[in-house]
């Protein structure tokens, strides 16, 4: 018996770790750190038609306990991604969820078909990026278009739909609650802060975009209070994250209420860090006698 199997809808893992999307690249980058079999998914960068150039540099600048990000979105595109950077991934027995992102909601739809066509084992969708000025976040911060969205995808795919929530659209539980009435299998939570550094010196800002995404263990308490706050409202299952950096973070989560965990951040500093944290839920979950990591799912003690 496999005690770190979860299950994301019909999507079985054969643990919860997976990696954050836009913090892993496509998975071939980080395979000479990391076996990526140890996995239960590998979450890629985000997906788009066409390919993207993202922001202007400079874009990634590191602050207390975390990092700003304002990478824009950056892609390959679909086409290049299904035929340069899927075969890869296919090399091994980890579950490939694509984060997608668009425009419109006809976007999402034809990005979600071809994928389907494809063959991967699910799909995020990217509502809550703070670092474009359009697309996903206009869905994610407005409840009613968001619930449209999920539900246009949800009836042009079979494959399970994960539906990524932003922490700077107000009530998360609210929009986690609308997500699952329209048909996602699960919400990830959370997407990145909005954050401000400047450069005493120049007095301009850290980051070409000016604001960027906050991430790291300095957001891990907002998250972690989140997940909490949105297992209490919904029944799908829920993806953690939020600073994650070594085993007892990501059990933090699981305690509030996580069925599986993605880590990002940590990738930066230690390129196999998702795989340090599945040898962590295994030692835990042996010296505690548990039968299955599932058993402390919404677990703290009040």
């Amino acid at each position: 018996m496999n005690k770190l199997e979860t299950s994301i809808g019909a999507l079985k893992l054969k643990n919860p770790v997976m990696t954050a999307s836009g913090t892993f690249g496509y998975g071939e980058e980080y395979s000479k750190f990391i076996d990526l079999n140890r996995l239960g998914a590998v979450v890629v960068k985000g997906i788009s038609l066409n390919p993207m150039e993202g922001n202007p540099v400079p874009r990634i600048y590191e602050t207390p306990s975390g990092m700003l990000n304002a990478i824009g979105l950056q892609n390959v595109g679909l086409k290049v991604f299904i035929e340069e950077k899927l075969p890869f991934l296919r090399r091994f027995d980890t579950k490939v969820i694509v984060n997608i992102l668009g425009n419109t909601v006809e976007e999402y739809v034809e990005l979600a078909r071809h994928l389907e066509e494809a063959a991967v084992d699910a799909i995020e969708l990217n509502v809550s990026c703070p670092n474009v000025k359009k697309g996903g976040i206009a869905f994610g911060t407005d409840l009613s278009a968001m619930g449209g969205l999920v539900e246009q995808v949800r009836a042009a795919t079979r494959i399970p739909i994960i539906t990524k929530l932003s922490p700077n659209a107000g009530n998360i539980a609210e929009f986690a609650r609308v997500a699952e009435n329209a048909g996602s299998d699960a919400v990830s939570l959370i997407n990145t802060l909005l954050g401000l550094a400047i450069d005493p010196q120049t007095r301009r800002p850290r980051l070409a975009n000016i604001t960027g995404g906050l991430s790291g263990p300095a957001i891990r308490p907002i998250a972690v209070r989140m997940v909490w706050e949105v297992f209490r409202k919904v029944k799908i299952p829920i993806i953690g994250m939020g600073g994650i950096m070594d085993s007892d973070n990501a059990i933090e989560f699981i305690l509030a209420g996580a069925t599986a965990v993605a880590v990002g951040t940590a990738n930066f500093v230690q390129p196999d860090a998702c795989e340090r944290i599945v040898d962590g839920l295994e030692c835990y979950v042996d010296e505690n006698g548990l039968h299955s990591i599932r058993e402390i799912v919404g677990g703290m003690i009040i």
